[in-house]
């Protein structure tokens, strides 16, 4: 793994496009940060998804979030109260349109059964209710086709990645960023299958702030 990290870290100096780019401070090679979450096996036993409260109000404007995310990620419509009127929708996962927003679903982009099993069982409620409804770090929350979401499921990239090839690189640093944002491990699988799928892929992610858990 140190040769490997030593090898994207080499290809981001003679990449010409960065011949004179120096990154953000938010910005880290892929596997480095894949590397800090810690590798342990699953735990499901227990899992409510009842016990995320999901689609809450938490900035308490009167929006609950599904109505915050399908806000942000439209492509076009104005907003009335915490609707978008005439509005139009991209699903990121298999490239649909849309401008009936009832057959879109918000996913969360590391679902909540995989969240809990990597780490989220210790949490507390109040912790799991920020998760479920993590509007200050984009990648968190997607609006997708209902569809893809459901074939997607509780599965992580081992086991399932967006129809759209050209979406794959970001969905896999996406994955990464929630899971180090919040803290949560992966399992040697999820691991392995990130890593090698990373192949490809341009070596430099953003990083987001380390949200706060408690774990209590």
């Amino acid at each position: 793994m140190v040769a490997a990290l030593a090898a994207v870290i080499v290809s981001v100096a003679v990449l010409p496009s960065a011949a004179h780019a120096v990154p953000s401070a938010n910005q880290k090679p892929a596997l480095m940060v894949l590397n800090a979450p810690p590798v342990s096996p699953e735990r499901m036993t227990g899992y409510d998804r009842d016990d995320f409260d999901h689609w809450s109000d938490l900035d308490g404007d009167g929006c609950d979030t599904r109505e915050e995310v399908l806000i942000s990620e439209r492509i076009s419509g104005t907003v009335s109260g915490c609707t978008v009127i005439g509005g139009r929708w991209r699903s990121a996962y298999d490239g649909i349109i849309t401008s009936d927003p009832s057959g879109f679903d918000v996913d969360h982009r590391v679902p909540l059964a995989d969240a809990y099993a990597s780490g989220a069982w210790r949490w507390t409620a109040d912790t799991k209710e920020r998760f479920a409804n993590d509007l200050a770090f984009s990648p968190a929350l997607i609006a997708v086709t209902a569809s893809s979401n459901r074939s997607k499921g509780d599965r992580d990239p081992a086991e399932w990645m967006p129809p759209l090839a050209g979406q794959r690189c970001g969905y896999l640093k996406q994955w990464i960023a929630v899971k180090f944002r919040w803290g949560l491990a992966v399992d040697s699988a999820e691991k392995s299958a990130i890593t090698r799928l990373l192949d490809g892929c341009s070596p430099l992610m953003r990083v987001p702030g380390r949200a706060v858990v408690e774990t209590r």
